[in-house]
């Protein structure tokens, strides 16, 4: 997480593109990173996620984010699991599967432990998502 979001040059890139950022190539013995999805095209978007919930003051559970895109494809996301509050903001990096541009929406999930009471409600209160190859949100 100490690259994100990108510096105010952008993101620098491997490959065919990574002549736009010269003073990156002078460095010797650099390491480089790259995060891949498990299926073709192998592409992952990094997002850094905040959600603040509302509700009950504490409850043991879980939150997930489900990514949905324009071609019906859906990828699931665990924010947090175990004791949940709503005095926290839950901040998270993604490595998404489907391309920010091509997302239709997000879903909010949450399930709550067998034994948490029946009665006990919780929400999203903010969900924010940074996309870190441009800053939008």
């Amino acid at each position: 997480g100490d690259c994100f979001p990108c510096p105010e040059e952008g993101c620098p890139m491997m490959g065919h593109y990574a002549d736009r950022f010269p003073a990156k190539l002078k460095r010797v013995n650099q390491k480089y990173f790259l995060n891949t999805a498990a299926d073709p095209p192998f592409a992952t978007w990094r997002q850094k996620v905040f959600i603040k919930l509302s509700g009950v003051k504490k409850t043991r559970g879980d939150i997930n984010l489900v990514f949905h895109d324009t071609e019906g494809n859906t990828k699931e996301y665990e924010i947090a699991s175990g004791v949940l509050s709503q005095d926290e903001v839950y901040t998270k990096y993604l490595d998404v599967e489907i391309n920010p541009r091509n997302t239709k929406k997000i879903e909010f999930l949450w399930n709550k432990a067998i034994f948490t009471l029946l009665w006990a409600r919780l929400g999203a209160e903010t969900v924010n998502i940074i996309h870190g190859e441009d800053g939008h949100r």
